[in-house]
C-alpha cells in the first residue's frame, strides 16, 4: 500500500506500537520460563502446552468496557494460561503476577532485526517518532535500555486509556504537535492499532509478519516495506 502525494507531503510523524512490532519477548516470557515459573509455586507447567493454553485465554480476553487500563484483566488472563498449562491450583494466580510482572521489564524484550534501522531512515527524513503502546511498562525505561531515538512514549498504565481509545492517540500526538492527518500508524493489532488510530483519520499500517491476513490491502510484512509504503524515496 502507497500512501497518496498529498498525505506524503504533509506527513510529519510516524507512530508505532512496540510489543510485536518493534520488540518481541525474549526467553524469560516464553513456555520454559513459565515452567521455571510454575516450579517456584509448587506448579508442574507443562511448556509443550503453552501455544494452546494461549489461544484459549485470547478467546476469553475482556478488554476494560471503557477501555480503561486494567491490570487485572492481564493477571486474569496469564492464570488461564498458567492452568491450561496444567496448573489448575490455589498458587496459579500467584505465578500468574510474578509471570506478567516479568512483561515489565525491559531486559525481557530484544528489538526486531528491522526495528532500528527503520527508525534510523524514518529520523534521517526529518519525521517526528512516537511510540504508543497497551501495558504496564514504564516506556521511559523502555526507551532508554534499548537506545530508541524517539520524540515521545506513552503507555496505558501512564496515561488511563488503552488503545483503541482515541484519548491515547490524541495525547501522543499533542506531546509531538502534529494533528492527525500529518501522522502515520505501525501496528500488529487490527482493532487496537489500525481501527483505533484511523477513527481519528491517522493513516495506518497493518504489520503482519506471519501473513495472518493475506487479504487486507494495509498490511506490511516488515518494518523495511514502511519507507516505501510511505512513499520515501530510498537514499
Amino acid at each position: 500500500m502507497r500512501l497518496s502525494s498529498a498525505v506524503v507531503l504533509n506527513l510529519k510523524a510516524v507512530l508505532f506500537d512496540v510489543d510485536f512490532t518493534l520488540a518481541r519477548p525474549g526467553p524469560e516470557l516464553g513456555p520454559e520460563a513459565y515452567r521455571r515459573a510454575g516450579e517456584q509455586y509448587g506448579l508442574d507447567l507443562d511448556p509443550a502446552l503453552y501455544e494452546q493454553a494461549r489461544v484459549e485465554a485470547l478467546k476469553t480476553l475482556q478488554k476494560h468496557p471503557e477501555l480503561e487500563h486494567d491490570e487485572e484483566i492481564w493477571y486474569a488472563f496469564t492464570e488461564r494460561i498458567v492452568r491450561g498449562m496444567g496448573g489448575d491450583s490455589a498458587r496459579a494466580r500467584e505465578c500468574a503476577i510474578d509471570i506478567e510482572r516479568r512483561w515489565e521489564r525491559s531486559h525481557n524484550f530484544s528489538l526486531y532485526d528491522d526495528a532500528l534501522p527503520t527508525l534510523e531512515l524514518l529520523r534521517s527524513r526529518g519525521l517526528k517518532i512516537g511510540l504508543v503502546s497497551n501495558g504496564a511498562r514504564n516506556l521511559d525505561e523502555f526507551v532508554a535500555d534499548h537506545r530508541l531515538d524517539v520524540d515521545a512514549a506513552l503507555g496505558s498504565r501512564g496515561h488511563g486509556w488503552t488503545k483503541p481509545h482515541p484519548s491515547i492517540f490524541r495525547a501522543v500526538l499533542e506531546r509531538l504537535e502534529v494533528g492527525p492527518e500529518q501522522a502515520a500508524m505501525v501496528g500488529d493489532s487490527p482493532e487496537d492499532d489500525i481501527e483505533g488510530a484511523k477513527a481519528l483519520g491517522i493513516c495506518a499500517f497493518l504489520l503482519d509478519r506471519e501473513g495472518v491476513y493475506p487479504d487486507r490491502e494495509d498490511t506490511l510484512p516488515d518494518l523495511r516495506a514502511l519507507p516505501a509504503a510511505l512513499g520515501l524515496a530510498p537514499n
